[in-house]
């Protein structure tokens, strides 16, 4: 039973030691990033902030295979996405209708 609760406290003090770590980091960043902001704006960092944010790649769905490919590498055909050509010209060649019977 001893040793359970040594464990369980060793636990919690690692847990808190690893936390007041952290904490003294970002506060240390913070502060070195505070003083390095005047300085940096003459070399680049009026460059680095002026940069807008690039947000990820839009991904859509196969109509053919259900894979989720990036948009940029997807075909359209008659408004419906696929992932490659080969897809897209399987999916136009599937019967339809009356003649899928």
């Amino acid at each position: 039973m001893r040793q359970i609760f040594l464990l369980i406290l060793l636990f919690i003090v690692g847990q808190w030691l690893v936390k007041a770590l952290r904490r003294h980091d970002a506060q240390a960043s913070q502060r070195s990033g505070a003083n390095g902001d005047a300085s940096a704006k003459g070399a680049n960092g009026g460059a680095r902030a002026a940069a807008p944010a690039q947000l990820p790649e839009p991904m859509i769905r196969c109509v053919e295979c259900g894979v989720h490919a990036p948009k940029s590498d997807s075909v359209v055909v008659a408004g419906q996405p696929f992932c490659s050509a080969a897809h897209a010209q399987r999916h136009g060649a599937r019967p339809t209708g009356r003649d899928a019977r």
